[in-house]
């Protein structure tokens, strides 16, 4: 496989002052130090620091490509490599056709989509991304997150609010399928303005009370007994400051979106809702599921894994969520629990005994010997 360097992200129109300066391949960009592009004009050290490190990356890529590649080639592919290449294949050529369908094309009220989205502070500190790889470009990535598949793009239905918040609900109805498009959201359609009356100040005693005992800590998370989450911002003269306010309200937010996808499938857009309540997408697939159109009824099947969690919130949500957005197919949402007969252990006392009789029934058995 060829590598170009128009192929590195973040190269764009710079290749050409790149090819001049003699930094014509991959391999070479790769092995560049940071003062070799920052003298070459229109590129700054950020943008330098990018095109080394999207390099890098890009060599790597490559190189492990080819490397299977070739081993995929020498290797002789069994029926069954043979017959999920091939469907592989079929689902890869589906999506390009469905890109294709799609491409320019307006976004409708209700449609099922999934956006990328890059969500930036006002002093342009990043907090939310559609990938493993940008969160870990932006020095966000968390383990514990990208096991619950936070870094994924947002699943959201065209115009209807309790997806993205109210400047991104609107934004994304007036967008094109594939288009990318950058725009800043007031706080007062992003997270709200800040609000004096949930700033909260109670005594030290009080808050230990409520804390398991224990004393509070600038920083720490708080839940009070409404339920409502809070972050304790100071300690001053024996009082606890808890704000209430959400961490960005009162900022404007810089979001950069794109509209990648459109769930058609009946079954995907059902997997999309659970997902959407925590349930991650491997497991998701584990629900058996039967829908009878006639009388407008979904049931599922709760998979052994979940049998013994508290599965209330996620069965209530998506229950709600089907029967809101899907009112037109879905009326009755059910969920089947099914505890199969655990074996009960032989006791002691009846295995000693049924030895005994095992060993009777072959003394009986043998033949006498004179």
């Amino acid at each position: 496989m060829t590598l170009n360097i128009e192929d590195i992200d973040g190269v764009g129109k710079k290749a050409d002052t790149l090819k001049e300066a003699g930094l014509d391949s991959v391999e070479k960009l790769a092995a560049a130090n940071l003062d070799e592009l920052t003298a070459l004009k229109g590129i700054g050290k950020k943008t330098a620091e990018k095109i080394i490190e999207n390099a890098k990356e890009l060599l790597e890529t490559g190189t492990d490509s080819e490397t299977q590649a070739s081993k995929e080639e020498e290797a002789p592919k069994s029926p069954e490599a043979e017959e999920e290449e091939k469907k592989l294949q079929e689902k890869i050529k589906a999506l390009e056709e469905k890109k294709e369908r799609l491409q320019g094309k307006n976004v409708e009220e209700g449609d099922f989509v999934l956006v990328k989205i890059t969500a930036r502070t006002q002093k342009g500190k990043i907090f939310r991304v559609s990938s493993e790889k940008d969160a870990k470009k932006a020095g966000i990535y968390d383990e514990e997150r990208a096991k619950q598949g936070v870094y994924t793009p947002e699943f959201v239905i065209v115009g209807k609010p309790g997806f993205v918040n109210e400047g991104l609900t609107e934004t994304i109805k007036e967008m094109k399928y594939f288009e990318k498009r950058s725009v800043r959201i007031p706080p007062t359609k992003a997270f709200g303005k800040r609000d004096p009356q949930k700033i909260e100040r109670i005594g030290i005693a009080k808050f230990r009370k409520l804390n398991d005992g224990k004393n509070p800590e600038p920083g720490q998370d708080f839940t009070n007994k409404k339920g409502e989450r809070g972050t304790v911002t100071n300690i001053v003269q024996g009082k606890v400051i808890i704000d209430y306010n959400h961490p960005l309200a009162g900022q404007s937010i810089d979001y950069n979106l794109e509209v990648i996808n459109k769930i058609e499938d009946f079954g995907e857009q059902i997997e999309y809702f659970m997902m959407s309540k925590g349930i991650p997408q491997e497991s998701a697939k584990e629900f058996k599921m039967k829908f009878t159109p006639n009388d407008k009824t979904i049931e599922f099947t709760i998979p052994k894994m979940y049998m013994f969690q508290n599965l209330s919130y996620f069965k209530f949500g998506l229950a709600m969520d089907l029967q809101t957005h899907m009112a037109n197919v879905i009326e009755t949402v059910k969920f089947v629990e099914i505890y199969e007969k655990i074996p009960t252990p032989t006791a002691p006392v009846d295995s000693v005994m049924q030895k005994v009789e095992d060993y009777n029934k072959e003394q009986d058995e043998e033949p006498d010997q004179d």
